[in-house]
């Protein structure tokens, strides 16, 4: 049935249209019923096609320096108050502006300004759990701060409603920093939107490498350039400075800036036009005015009382403040009284109005300041270095009643601080932290996450501090201040900057000079008809009193040769650029006066004691690092557990911090132990006793590696028995005194004492102590840990995939056989080693135990006679008692001893080379011993060696030399001589040159 009722009538599809009921205006068959269609129904259904929309865009396009800039708005963010896209290159930054729609009843403006750098902008999406952006960093709130500061001033007084400013990253192709072209699209808006502002504005970025100023430089010109000089201003007048220098002088710094206005000022114009062409009339906001009544009824109730308390210099900031509140509240009853309304609505701030204008009055005409001070008078100073003895560095820093204290950390390169930025580095190896709790204005207050004010004050400072730090190349390590202020009354960041250089010196950094901060203000006097200044007066060290009622705070921070960090903020609508370069005398002047105290409390950075906190940097290989980490990082957290020190491991380079002396020695030992060092002849090694020999004991040191303390070398004085003086398990600092041809190790112990015999509990030589020297380098007062050593030693391990693939090393075989040459006399090493022929080995322990264990087993029975047949460890053992037997006996000098021992040696070996062809034949595992040539085969090839078959099951391992053969075939018959054993006796084969 459904397919039937789905089916069509193929007669239908032939009807002309003009035929079908709609022509005729019947509707189709529906439910069985035919009927009309009405009009509506008779309209064309075609479906429609939406229309193209039309942004209406407007664009100014301009240049500035080599640089091309693009404004744009209309085609994004249209409901916006304002919007603008500013785009230079492949940059592109959108600004915001909105204002609310209340009535603005308060007595501030509420700005807010929102930066953001979202990781879309270069293509990258966030490495966050979340995968999305979370809260602003510290970089968004600096720049937000940096749009802030220089639009916050243009709006009109009285402008108290709330207006949020959002800038946005669209795109960045790293060269240039969005910041600059974030404020100039952030003024672009304000002009085209309906709110009342006193702009435009133009921020610029200069530089300055060779001497030459560079308008807008790239990323990395700045990593060249002596000078960061950030600088917004109007037509006519400073709005904001904000500079990151290298000691540069007062009057490169002023051309700088005069340079920087002439750039400036060339963002105005295409603003201008662009807002002629798009911009709104502005609107008509209530502003918050004070009435002329109601000031001057203040001024006449609060105006006495108020200077007397300005013109006693006794009075505290707490006091002080306490007065002012009195005198409020005595002019708040009198108005409560005669039911003045109006008035006490704004009492506040009319009487600090009043209270400003006396205060800026008295400092023009009298020249006489708030606390008596004269104008370019400092206060008192007190500093303090090394306050916290337990810390890599402190200090205490006071300049009057503002104090601050700050703490150094150091750290190892791995602890810097990881920036997620469109541009600039990715870490950060200088931090400073600055922190201002309520107590040190004694408020009640939260503590919060990052505030605004906190991260642009340590900025600033650590601006100052960064420029007279050592370069990485010879101070590579992590550095965290904390400026922790404990008092304020005024210019605390700059105070942190005093504290962090005489702390940074106390932590044993070797800083180039001592850097200080001082704070410069402003009072002037303005004519009210053209606006302009007619008289001011420039303060030096500004209390935070004077900071409130004054026009500008102008933070100076640098040494003696020049400056290194500037921050300017202002309250009026623009200062001219002269008084601003006037101001850096004063400035001068006042940062000399602190410096003279600084250095006189300190002035050379600090030696480290031992129970101040450590530091050591060591060169390693990556292979010996990554032993050392282990799996998962399980070896490095156990020894930073037993020890209380923290290991830190980059490419190449292990740091160690240790909260003093005692804790270093202890993770240097630890790891000495596991890593060693690089072998040298002379050098003095900590090692265990492993195993005890008739004629020496085995030690276990550096790393692993195993050498032979000989008999011979246990004592000045005669020895018989080995464990007369050592025992297994004992710790002992012994000296290397030479290597054999094969790099194995002899040790000694009466090396390290010059007469007398050697006492069983020899104390410990202290492991290498590194610290900060003077010069800001670290270096190892013992040895240094190399990265490689040109002599190869044999490795010796399991014959396994392993054994082939990993990198040869020369501190990371712990299981190298021990050999000692056969000598007669201390010195006979370097005549043997002069010898044509094979050197006599001693076994190993492990060697020896096997040997002493098989000695009672059957011999060969095809040897053909008594001397042919005796076993290698018999014939060993019979010529080391003739050995001994001839040291007892004979009386003959050094010369004949030599002679006679090289005859003993060149018939011991001839005899063995008798035997070759007999042994040959019948190799097993028990027959085959050093020295022994044989023929095999390759039974498998390996990327870095071969597996031979000597024959009767038996298997040995060969490596590829550097230069040699590698071209092997397999089943391809070789002659190799057997050199040494692994520890799990499997032979260790070297190739013989054709025969």
């Amino acid at each position: 049935m459904a397919f039937v009722a789905t089916r069509t009538n193929p007669l239908l599809k032939t009807i002309p249209h003009f035929l079908t009921w709609r022509t005729f205006g019947f509707r189709t068959i529906c439910s069985g019923r035919l009927g009309f269609a009405s009009q509506s129904e008779q309209i064309n259904t075609e479906p429609s096609v939406a229309g193209v929309k039309v942004l209406e865009t407007f664009k100014e396009e301009f240049e500035i320096g080599s640089r091309f800039f693009m404004l744009e708005t209309g085609k994004i963010a249209r409901f916006a108050n304002g919007a603008v896209v500013l785009g230079m290159e492949e940059t592109k930054v959108l600004s915001t502006v909105t204002s609310s729609k209340s009535d603005g009843v308060r007595d501030f403006l509420p700005l807010t300004v929102d930066y953001q750098e979202k990781q879309f902008a270069q293509g990258v999406i966030p490495n966050t759990f979340m995968r999305r952006e979370g809260a602003p960093k510290e970089r968004e709130l600096l720049c937000g701060r940096l749009i802030d500061r220089p639009i916050r001033p243009l709006f009109p007084s009285g402008f108290y409603h709330e207006v949020q400013v959002m800038a946005s990253v669209l795109s960045s192709d790293g060269k240039q920093d969005p910041d600059v072209m974030a404020a100039n699209a952030t003024s672009a808006a304000l002009m085209l939107s309906d709110i009342p502002w006193g702009g435009p504005i133009g921020m610029i970025r200069v530089g300055r490498i060779g001497g030459q100023f560079i308008v807008n430089p790239t990323m990395d010109e700045l990593c060249l350039s002596d000078l960061n000089l950030v600088y917004a201003c109007t037509k006519d007048n400073t709005l904001m400075i904000d500079v990151q220098a290298r000691e540069i002088s007062e009057k490169d710094l002023e051309a700088g800036l005069r340079f920087a206005h002439l750039g400036a000022v060339k963002y105005l114009e295409p603003q201008i036009r662009l807002a002629a062409k798009a911009g709104k009339h502005k609107k008509e906001y209530k502003l918050s005015m004070l009435s002329d009544r109601t000031l001057e009824r203040v001024r006449e109730l609060a105006e006495a009382p108020i200077e007397a308390v300005f013109t006693d210099p006794s009075y505290g900031k707490f006091e002080r403040g306490e007065a002012l509140e009195n005198i409020t509240q005595d002019v708040k009853r009198v108005l409560e009284e005669e039911c003045d309304e109006e008035s006490l609505k704004g009492l506040s701030k009319t009487v600090d109005t009043v209270r400003k204008k006396i205060v800026r009055r008295r400092i023009i005409n009298d020249g006489r300041r708030v606390d008596g001070r004269h104008l370019d008078e400092v206060r008192p100073v007190y500093c303090e270095a090394g306050n916290l003895p337990q810390l890599h560095g402190s200090s205490l820093f006071n300049r009057g009643d503002t104090q601050v204290l700050c703490t150094v950390t150091l750290g190892a390169p791995a602890d810097a601080q990881r920036l997620e930025s469109v541009v600039g580095p990715s870490t950060k190896r200088f931090m400073l932290h600055y922190s201002f709790p309520p107590f040190c204005i004694n408020e009640v207050g939260k503590r919060g996450g990052l505030n605004r004010r906190e991260v642009g004050h340590g900025t600033l400072a650590e601006k100052a501090l960064l420029a007279v730090l050592p370069p990485e190349e010879d101070f590579p390590y992590t550095v965290r201040i904390n400026s922790e202020v404990m008092a304020s009354d005024g210019s605390t960041s700059m105070a942190t900057v005093c504290g962090g250089s005489i702390a940074l010196m106390d932590a044993g950094i070797s800083l180039r000079e001592h850097v200080a901060g001082v704070s410069v203000g402003l009072i002037s006097e303005v004519d009210p008809s053209t606006g302009t200044i007619k008289d001011y007066r420039i303060v030096t060290d500004i209390l935070g009193l004077e900071d409130h009622l004054g026009d500008m705070d102008f933070k100076v921070a640098g040494t003696r040769k020049g400056v290194t960090a500037i921050q300017l903020d202002i309250k009026p609508a623009g200062i001219p650029l002269d008084i601003i370069c006037e101001s850096l005398e004063y400035a001068l002047k006042g940062r000399i006066q602190i410096l003279d105290h600084m250095e006189r409390e300190i002035n050379a950075p600090r030696a480290q004691d031992k129970n101040s906190p450590q530091l050591a940097t060591l060169k390693y290989g990556n292979d010996s690092l990554r032993r050392l980490v282990g799996p998962l990082g399980a070896l490095k957290r156990k020894i930073e557990e037993e020890t209380g020190g923290r290991i830190a491991v980059s490419d190449g380079t292990l740091t160690v911090v240790a909260k003093n002396q005692s804790i270093m020695d202890k993770v240097l030992e630890k790891i000495d132990f596991i890593l060693g060092r690089e072998i040298e002849i002379g050098g003095n090694y900590n090692g265990v006793v492993t195993s005890i020999k008739e004629y020496g004991a085995f030690v276990e040191f550096n790393g692993g590696q195993q050498g032979l303390l000989h008999i011979s070398e246990l004592s000045h004085e005669p020895v018989t028995r080995v464990s007369d003086i050592v025992s297994v398990g004992q710790k002992l600092t012994l000296r290397c005194i030479g290597q054999d041809v094969r790099g194995n190790i002899k040790l000694s112990l009466k090396a390290l004492t010059q007469t007398g015999s050697v006492k069983n509990n020899v104390p410990e030589t202290p492991v290498s102590s590194l610290k900060v020297n003077q010069t800001g380098s670290v270096k190892n007062n013992v040895h240094e840990a190399p990265v490689s050593s040109s002599k190869e030693v044999p490795k010796y391990s399991a014959l396994s995939e392993d054994m082939f693939n990993g990198p040869e090393k020369d501190d990371d075989s712990s299981d190298t056989s021990e050999e000692e040459l056969v000598n007669k006399n201390e010195g006979s090493a370097a005549d043997l080693s002069s010898l044509s022929i094979p050197q006599i080995l001693i076994r190993s322990a492990i060697e020896c135990d096997e040997e002493e264990n098989y000695a009672g087993l059957k011999r060969n029975a095809n040897s053909k006679s008594k001397s042919f047949g005796a076993s290698e460890g018999d014939r060993r053992s019979k010529f080391l008692s003739q050995m001994k037997e001839e040291r007892k006996s004979d009386s003959k000098s050094k010369s004949q001893d030599g002679d006679e021992l090289k005859k003993t040696i060149t018939s011991f070996f001839h005899n063995r080379n008798d035997t070759e062809a007999e042994t040959e034949a019948t190799v097993t595992a028990r027959s085959l011993k050093l020295g022994m040539k044989v023929t095999a085969k390759v039974y498998q090839i390996r990327a870095h060696g071969l597996v031979l078959d000597l024959g009767g099951g038996l298997r040995g391992m060969y490596r590829f030399e550097t230069n040699g053969r590698k071209d092997f075939e397999i089943g391809e018959e070789l002659r190799v001589e057997c050199s040494s054993f692994s520890t799990k006796g499997i032979p260790v084969l070297s190739l013989l040159d054709d025969e």
